[in-house]
């Protein structure tokens, strides 16, 4: 990568983007400059100067999600006007416009930044769909050098798609950096694209809302129909269809639809774009939305002042209760947790299911292929940009080897979906895939040469669906252990939301195993949506039920003891989490030699919810840190209040970064990496570096100092105050005390320095203790019995 240096970044336009844009360059640690014009009505005093950027930035804060990953770090950011504070991009290594999507609006900002900008530094506009090369006409030649497109999407912290749009006269040093730059250190997907209408995501994916407006119409399906249809089942969000559109916005939606009809009015599927009916009649009424509180769903006060949310018919534009939806194809696919083997049984349905996914994909593929060459040369640019941008698990030409090149292209012609010329020449070839692995190498079809190449960028990357073919050392029914190179393996689960049961459990004592006999290091880590939501709470629930205290016993035995042998191997153990990490896997986090964890890494020990204390060594794991940190003195109590809160509200992180103020990572030791696709190829390499400096294997602790009976009163005495100010609950009492004694280390009557299994001890038996109490197993009925997530 070049050797250009971001230290400072200005933000040119403080609205729900350019706050958002801002929040997460402070988030990767930069300075950020953030401006906004002077309020019409403005006075001379600087806080009325520069209200607008103030009070947008403020609601970006308290929004939720959280643009930001710790508050404190929107102390990073500097607000300011653009008649006060342009002078100051002079100083910047980037400059990034996120004004109104108006080109005249735009082309005033540059001419303005020209006037100040430092020469060689970056200048980039996040325009969704204004043509690039037309916002530098009349710049200089330096400007013009390194000016180009930004596209991000919205949350931009939390949606990974980064679209890089350079324009003829971009320097490609500055394409190539972006590209680099935004995957590495902003965590994007970085996907380069031509400057054509709407860019690559919003082109296809626009052209997919508009296209099933037309197919609901034909078909007469319902709103909770489409989104049933639509969702987690194809591998995608919850928001589906509809929802997501209310959340986007129906005049957004329309604006860019008609935007691309104008455009390119001689594409093939041209008639797609125009506006359907009820779609008219919905942006005439201003029902666009969340921004006008109805769209296609609204929120309603019912009978008893309850909340419903009602949907709309579309056949009469009322709305009416939401009703549940049942398909055949979509009952036969409950058991499928497979998503390549539940699209195949989605497609071949015989119901009105089957049809409707039979007419949407031969759709969706007959427009892509037609979209190579003008709006990307590869294929694969057009399946990542889909995916990080839309959160699609599967891109159209991903699911398309899912089903079949040449299985499908019978039928899509007689549907009248005919795909572009290049498939046929492609076929004829021999090729049977759009993509394919190679010696742990994904490649994909690349038209022009007909051949199989490297995906740019990739090259590096662990990916365990790449390697886990041939590269498997071991695994049982919940687990596989993988040679990931260099003498380190990596263990992954595949258990339902990689919950942590007995099959884990096993997993991780033969990892260490193996890796003791033959290798180097472990790493645990998987590519699951997450990486793990706790121990398995219906193992659980069925021996408490049963009064099985023996059997439950041993099985909390086992899993402290696995964490034990997390912490106390002869090999370096490394865990990498991702997502939701929570209860048994914060555990096992908590007694790794190194955490190495996304930024997007939600971690907490949540078992008081379910009744319990955390019983695979977390409730341990806060006395020992606690010992760690604290010198005697008053500030003991105060930390032991600190961590004694954290269980007792069941906090989890709201980002990697937020783990570390709660307790859960270790500061100057665990470290967090942005780039998901990074995190394992990270992950390695700090065991691999903790094994070249002589990992040697750590002492058992006996020198754990708990604070016994001091702690342990107040503790006692402020449970009891909340019970007596109805804040809680009676069994939350019991919980609080049986937590409090584990922490305190008993009622010892003074400080003592104590074993880890003196502690493991105490927390077993807490824990084992609540198990027996009715209340607890009603919470863990009523988490079985709701569907919730089983997480302890």
């Amino acid at each position: 990568m070049s050797k250009r240096i971001i230290k400072k970044v200005a933000v040119l336009g403080s609205g729900v983007m350019g706050s958002r844009i801002a929040c997460h360059f402070a988030n990767i640690g930069l300075e950020v400059l953030l401006l906004d014009i002077v309020p019409k009505d403005a006075v001379a005093d600087k806080k009325s100067r520069n209200k607008i950027v103030n009070d947008a930035l403020a609601f970006a804060l308290k929004s939720n999600p959280s643009p930001i990953y710790s508050k404190s770090f929107a102390n990073r950011i500097t607000t300011g006007n653009f008649d006060d504070k342009m002078k100051e991009i002079a100083g910047c290594d980037w400059i990034i416009e996120v004004v109104v999507e108006r080109l005249d609006i735009k082309k005033n900002i540059f001419e303005s930044v020209e006037k100040y900008r430092t020469p060689g530094t970056l200048i980039t506009s996040n325009t969704s769909g204004i043509p690039i090369h037309l916002m530098n006409e009349d710049r200089s030649d330096d400007f013009q050098k390194h000016f180009c497109g930004t596209h991000f999407f919205n949350p931009p912290r939390y949606l990974k798609l980064l679209e890089i749009i350079p324009t003829p006269k971009t320097s490609p040093d500055v394409v190539e950096f972006l590209m680099q730059y935004g995957e590495l250190y902003l965590g994007k997907t970085t996907v380069h694209c031509k400057d054509t209408p709407a860019f690559i995501a919003n082109r296809i994916g626009v052209y997919g809302i508009m296209s099933l407006f037309h197919l609901v119409e034909k078909m007469g399906l319902s709103i909770e129909e489409v989104d049933k249809l639509t969702g987690p089942v194809l591998g995608r969000p919850k928001s589906a269809t509809f929802r997501t559109c209310d959340v986007v916005g129906l005049d957004t939606l329309v604006h860019v639809a008609n935007g691309v009809a104008t455009s390119c009015p001689n594409v093939e599927a041209k008639a797609e774009f125009a506006i359907p009916g009820f779609i008219a009649k919905m942006v005439e009424n201003k029902w666009l939305g969340a921004k006008t509180e109805q769209g296609f769903f609204k929120k309603v006060k019912v009978q008893g002042g309850k909340s419903e949310i009602h949907a709309l018919d579309l056949k009469t534009l009322e709305y009416k209760p939401s009703v549940k939806v049942k398909f055949a194809t979509l009952e036969a696919t409950k058991l499928i947790d497979n998503l390549h083997e539940r699209m195949k049984v989605l497609i071949s349905g015989k119901d009105k299911a089957g049809e409707f996914y039979r007419s949407m994909f031969f759709g969706l593929f007959a427009y892509v292929s037609n979209r190579i060459p003008e709006i990307s040369d590869e294929l694969y640019r057009i399946d990542a940009a889909m995916c990080a941008g839309f959160g699609w698990e599967l891109g159209p030409f991903e699911t398309w080897d899912t089903l079949g090149i040449a299985n499908t292209l019978k039928d899509m012609e007689a549907a009248g979906n005919k795909p572009a010329k290049w498939i046929y020449d492609m076929v004829s070839s021999g090729a049977t895939s759009f993509y394919k692995i190679e010696n742990g190498i994904r490649k994909y079809y690349d038209i022009t040469s007909k051949s199989y190449k490297t995906i740019p960028g990739t090259e590096n990357f662990i990916l365990l669906n790449n390697i886990r073919g041939n590269k498997t050392v071991w695994k049982n029914s919940g687990t596989t252990l993988t040679d990931i190179g260099d003498g380190i393996l990596n263990l992954e689960f595949h258990t339902k939301m990689n919950t942590i049961g007995g099959e884990v459990i096993g997993g991780i004592n033969s990892a260490i195993d193996i890796a003791e006999k033959d290798f180097r290091g472990l790493v645990i880590s998987n590519e699951g949506a997450n990486f793990s939501a706790g121990a398995n709470v219906g193992m659980i629930f069925m021996m408490a039920a049963e009064q099985e205290w023996d059997e439950l016993n041993f099985a909390i035995k086992a899993f402290q003891n696995a964490m034990m042998r997390v912490r106390y191997s002869s090999i370096p153990v490394v865990v990498a989490p991702h997502n939701m990490a929570l209860g048994g896997a914060c555990e096992m986090s908590m007694h790794s030699d190194k955490v190495v964890a996304h930024a997007e890494t939600y971690m907490g020990l949540v078992e008081f919810g379910v009744g319990v204390i955390p019983g695979g060594g977390g409730t341990k794991e806060f006395a020992v840190r606690l010992s760690d940190e604290i010198k005697e003195g008053d500030v003991e109590l105060n930390a032991f209040r600190q961590r004694f809160l954290t269980i007792g509200q069941a906090q989890v992180s709201t980002s990697a970064q937020e783990a570390f103020n709660l307790g859960y990572l270790r500061k100057g030791k665990d470290m967090v990496v942005v780039s998901r696709s990074r995190l394992l190829t990270e992950a390695k390499a700090e065991c691999l570096e903790l094994a070249k400096e002589g990992y040697t294997k750590p002492v058992h602790r006996k020198d754990i100092r708990v604070l016994g009976k001091s702690a342990l009163g107040l503790a006692y005495l402020g449970a009891d105050s909340m019970k007596s100010g109805g804040y809680i609950s009676e069994h939350d009492v019991k919980i609080s005390q049986k937590l409090a004694y584990v922490l305190c280390g008993g009622d010892l009557s003074a400080p003592t320095l104590v074993s880890e299994q003196y502690l493991l001890d105490l927390e077993r038996e807490a824990f084992l203790s609540l198990c027996g109490e009715k209340k607890t197993l009603e919470r863990f009925q009523s988490i079985i019995v709701g569907g919730k997530v089983l997480r302890n």
